[in-house]
């Protein structure tokens, strides 16, 4: 037996390495993803070309070996396969040209293989209404005319059946846009909607545009692949399976690409006619305020000057309004701050905070500001002034010194001071305390402290033994206090525009005040439990609303991160309110 085996061996040696390579498809359509499969039969290679196409993006691989011997022949066969998943970028041809490997000294090579990838559709309308799409997305712009530099807002909306279970976040891999510069984006609330005979779940994700240049402009089309999970076909010991129902916890997962259609803008240059003179490109709707302070100073004190512009636009290009006419004063640089409205940072206010000095006494005013802009709304130029300030200045003179009050009863200057007492020569009567001891207030308080202490210690042992006995207590306290730092730790994160430790934190709470209000573990809480928990049931509509809101906000965080520190501070609000509203709730 050992000769048999040992000739195996031998011969399993003499056997030749080949190296072959192989694609799991090879016609796709953008958004979808393949592999690259490499086998090495027969050894492992020293030296390896790595796969490199551009229009192909190509992840690690990951590798598999095994040996067998194969009895009958009396062979030992080995195998090394390396797959690789990759996802095209753009439709078109591709040929994965033939790769090189050494392996125990032999120089070998695949053959060039051919790859098809299509260009995606956006799912038509009667397929829509028909309930066969499981997910597909839209591309919406809120107009089609627009002008060079203006910025507005654009919305992806990704929709998904109501009968997937679970989803990951979507994975783009195409974004074309002429003409237009993306920004941010950010995600908002779900909400629902009929299409067809079907209901769908609509993500919404805005984007931020900036139009780059005149003329016919195209966005889109946009792609991306989403993975779903399905309730499986596969049911097995479901007993309502043969009655149509199917049970959630028997998922399958399934990769969807998604396609938008593709939209097209008019954009126009800025009107060359009426145009200010202080005008220096800003596009959007705004509004000013200027105030100063204070307005009564003496010469070279200083004055601060607030401008505020607040509205919507391309706030990148607002400046401090010129100042002509300051020569009288002392300008130092203004300070810079900028508070946004939206996630997209496309409204908020601009604030403008400098120091200016008047140099001499006839400066009677702070001369006028003029800020000037361009609204692509009403397609007009429109310039906000702000009048003169009174101001008054007196001059810089020499400040008398503060007079001392005299002491009315002060001594003649003949009168020399007098520093020593005399001694008092006659002390007077000495007299005995009448009260005893026992009646002073300061002795009954001295002998109640004892009582005192034995009460507070036996009640605080009551207490104490108590909340021992009730693990249901203990646990509403933790968590009570777990909520009330947490709530701290949310307003810090909101104001550090932390998001992803933001949410994080936002779900664990979830977790912990719910799973205290029904009773179970937090670790086990999810958004399900809303629709399932009977206690839930009895609940405020409100309050559940609320609760699918934070959960959902807290999914989407992993593809749509909430970046407006105001945004962050009113989900930390709502989640204040909605726990204190879950206090009524009883398992």
């Amino acid at each position: 037996m050992a000769l048999l085996l040992l000739v195996a061996f031998d011969g399993g040696a003499a056997l030749a390495t080949t190296f072959t390579a192989s694609l799991s498809q090879d016609t796709l359509t953008l958004g979808e993803q393949a592999t690259l499969t490499l086998t090495f039969d027969g050894g492992q290679p020293t030296k390896l070309d790595s796969p490199a196409v551009p229009g192909l993006k190509f992840g690690t691989p990951n590798k598999n070996y095994s040996q067998n011997i194969d009895f009958n022949s009396g062979q030992m066969t080995s195998r090394l396969t390396l797959a690789y998943s990759f996802a095209p970028q753009r439709e078109g041809e591709f040929t994965i040209p033939a790769l090189k490997a050494e392996v125990d000294g032999q120089k070998l090579s695949t053959a060039p293989l051919k790859l098809t990838v299509l260009k995606p559709d956006a799912p038509t309308a009667a397929a829509i209404r028909s309930g066969n799409e499981v997910a597909f997305m839209k591309l919406v712009l809120p107009q089609k005319k627009v002008y060079v530099g203006q910025m507005l807002t654009g919305q992806l909306q990704i929709y998904l059946r109501d009968d997937v279970q679970n989803y990951g976040q979507p994975q783009f891999t195409g974004t074309p846009a002429d003409g237009l510069a993306l920004g941010k984006n950010a995600g908002g609330g779900q909400t629902q909607t009929q299409a067809g005979n079907r209901v769908y779940s609509v993500l919404p994700i805005s984007l931020a545009l900036t139009v780059t240049k005149s003329g016919k402009l195209t966005l889109g089309p946009f792609t991306a692949n989403i993975v779903v999970v399905l309730p499986s076909q596969n049911q097995g010991d479901n007993p309502l399976a043969q009655f149509g129902f199917r049970s959630p916890l028997f998922g399958e997962r399934k990769q969807i690409p998604l396609a938008t259609e593709q939209v097209t803008l008019e954009s126009l240059p800025l009107p060359a006619e009426n145009v200010p003179a202080n005008f220096n490109g800003v596009i959007g709707d705004f509004s000013m305020n200027v105030t100063a302070g204070p307005t009564n100073v003496t010469a070279g004190d200083p004055v601060t000057v607030r401008v505020q512009i607040s509205g919507r636009g391309a706030f990148d290009g607002v400046k401090l309004p010129d100042q002509t006419g300051w020569g009288d004063f002392k300008l130092f640089a203004p300070s810079v701050k900028f508070t946004p409205t939206d996630q997209l940072e496309l409204s908020g206010t601009k604030t403008f905070e400098e120091i200016v000095t008047p140099q001499n006494a006839g400066v009677h005013e702070l001369p006028p500001f003029a800020f000037s802009f361009f609204n692509p709304d009403d397609g007009q130029y429109h310039t906000l002034t702000q009048p003169a300030l009174p101001l008054v200045v007196r001059s810089a003179g020499a400040v008398p010194l503060p007079n001392i009050a005299a002491n009315k009863n002060a001594a003649p200057e003949n009168q020399p001071p007098q520093d020593i007492l005399p001694i008092k020569e006659k002390l007077g009567i000495l007299t005995q305390k009448k009260v005893p001891l026992v009646a002073q207030p300061i002795f009954l308080a001295a002998q109640s402290l004892p009582i005192l202490a034995f009460l507070a210690a036996f009640i605080w042992r009551k207490r104490t033994d108590n909340l021992a006995n009730n693990p249901r207590l203990r646990r509403q306290r933790a968590v009570a206090q777990l909520v009330r730092d947490g709530l701290n730790d949310l307003k810090k994160f909101a104001t550090e525009n932390q998001s992803d430790e933001f949410f994080a934190l936002l779900f664990r709470l979830l977790q912990e005040q719910l799973g205290e209000r029904l009773d179970c573990p937090a670790s086990a809480i999810t958004e399900n439990v809303i629709e399932e928990h009977p206690a839930l049931r009895g609940a405020a509509k409100p309050t559940l609303d609320s609760l699918r809101e934070l959960f959902q906000l807290c999914n989407q965080a992993r593809y749509a991160p909430v970046r407006g520190s105001s945004e962050l501070n009113s989900v930390a609000a709502k989640f204040e309110k909605t726990a204190g509203e879950l206090q009524e709730v009883r398992a």
